[in-house]
C-alpha cells in the first residue's frame, strides 16, 4: 500500500498575520506600556485612595487589604502614590521628547535645507551643544526656570534639542537630493510649501522612531533630577522624589524604594524595548523597498 506523501498546504507554516507580530518580550514590553498609559490617564481604575491624604499614626505600616504596599512614612498609601506617579513620569518622558523633537525637527529643517551659511552656524551651534551632557544642559536649564514638574520637562526637553536636530538634518540633507525634491524646484514650487509638504514628510521616519527611545531617557534623565531635588515638589508622588524621601528609610522600610525604583526600571525597559523593534522594523522595511 502506498502512502501518499503529504501536501504542501498540509505543512504548519505561520500565517502572514503570525510572521508580523512582534516577538513575546516585546508584546509583554507593549502591554506594559499600555497599562502604563492607562494608570496615567486613569488612575482611579487602579485604586480609590487619596495618594496625598497622610496618617502619621498608620507610617510604615506592613502592606494589608487596605494597602496593598504599605505606607509611607507619612502614612500614605504607598500603591495610590505609585500608581498615580505613572502620570508624572509618563507626562515628562513624553513631554521632554516633544520639545526635543519641536526643536529639532526646526533647527535641523533650517540647516538642512538652507545650507550655506546658516547651515555651518546652527551646525557648529549644536555641535557646541553636543559636546555637554543632556543631564549637565538639564541641570543649567532648571537652575534658570526653578523646580517643579513644568520645568523638569522644559529642562529635560531643552537638552534633548541638539541630538534630534543633528538627526533631522542629516535625514534632510538625504531627502534634499533625491529626484522629487529637485523635480519641485524645476517646476518653481514655493521653498516653504516644498519643505513643509515634501522635504518634512518624508524625513520624519527615523526620527519619529528615535524619539520613542528617547522617552524611556527623559524618564531617566527626570527622576534623576527630582532626586536630586530639582524636580518635582513634595508631596508630588513622582517616582524619582519618591525614591529620593525614601533614602533615610533604606534601613527600616526599604520598600518605600523598591517599588519606585522597580517601577521607574520596568518603564524605560519597556519603552526602549518596544522602540528598538519599532527601529528594526523601520530599518528592514526600508531596506526591502
Amino acid at each position: 500500500m502506498t502512502v501518499a506523501a503529504p501536501s504542501r498546504t498540509s505543512r504548519t507554516t505561520p500565517s502572514r498575520f503570525a510572521r508580523r507580530l512582534p516577538p513575546v518580550g516585546v508584546l509583554v514590553a507593549l502591554a506594559v506600556v499600555v497599562l502604563l498609559l492607562v494608570a496615567a490617564v486613569a488612575p482611579g481604575l487602579f485604586t480609590s485612595q487619596d495618594p496625598y491624604t497622610s496618617s502619621p499614626a498608620n507610617a510604615f505600616a506592613p502592606p494589608s487589604a487596605e494597602h496593598l504596599l504599605g505606607t509611607d512614612q507619612l502614612g500614605r498609601d504607598l500603591y495610590s502614590r505609585i500608581v498615580h506617579g505613572a502620570w508624572y513620569s509618563i507626562s515628562l518622558g513624553v513631554g521632554a521628547t516633544l520639545i526635543g523633537l519641536v526643536g529639532g525637527i526646526v533647527l535641523g529643517v533650517v540647516a538642512g535645507y538652507s545650507r550655506g551659511v546658516v547651515d555651518r552656524v546652527v551646525t557648529r551651534a549644536l555641535d557646541i551643544l553636543l559636546a555637554f551632557p543632556e543631564v549637565l544642559v538639564a541641570l543649567i536649564a532648571i537652575t534658570v526656570l526653578g523646580p517643579g514638574q513644568a520645568s523638569v520637562i522644559w529642562a529635560v526637553g531643552l537638552g534633548r534639542i541638539p541630538g534630534s536636530a543633528r538627526l533631522v538634518r542629516a535625514q534632510v540633507l538625504q531627502v534634499r537630493g533625491s529626484g522629487y525634491v529637485a523635480s519641485g524646484v524645476t517646476l518653481g514650487l514655493h521653498p516653504a510649501r516644498l519643505v513643509l509638504r515634501h522635504v518634512v514628510p518624508n524625513s520624519l521616519g527615523p526620527v519619529l522612531v528615535n524619539a520613542v527611545l528617547g522617552v524611556g531617557v527623559s524618564i531617566i534623565f527626570g527622576a534623576a533630577l527630582s532626586f536630586l531635588g530639582l524636580g518635582a515638589i513634595p508631596p508630588t508622588p513622582e517616582w524619582g522624589l519618591m525614591l529620593a524621601e525614601a533614602r533615610q528609610y533604606l534601613s527600616i522600610a526599604p520598600a518605600l524604594a523598591i517599588w519606585p525604583g522597580l517601577l521607574i526600571t520596568v518603564t524605560v525597559v519597556s519603552i526602549t524595548a518596544a522602540g528598538r523593534w519599532a527601529q528594526q522594523r523601520y530599518v528592514s522595511k526600508r531596506s526591502s523597498l
